[in-house]
């Protein structure tokens, strides 16, 4: 039951992270890491957003290379 849930919330975080990565990809707004005081914890929030970051690259290639998905004339 313990390992069902740690799973639930990693890939709820991932989630969110890759949303993060989305956010900055079509906005270009991403969340100030160097306010973290810390170091140790601004190197886990910078890990944290790259693994968003890769997330996200793996479904764009994904979505690029389907034949489900076509760009928009605008």
């Amino acid at each position: 039951m313990a390992l069902g849930k740690l799973f639930h919330y990693a890939f709820d975080a991932v989630l969110v992270s890759t949303v993060f990565a989305g956010v900055r990809r079509t906005s270009g707004l991403t969340p100030d890491t160097t306010l973290i005081a810390d170091e140790n914890i601004r190197s886990v929030a910078q890990k944290y957003f790259g693994i968003g970051e890769s997330i996200f690259d793996m479904i764009q290639g994904t979505a690029v290379n389907s034949k489900y998905f076509k760009r928009n004339a605008d």
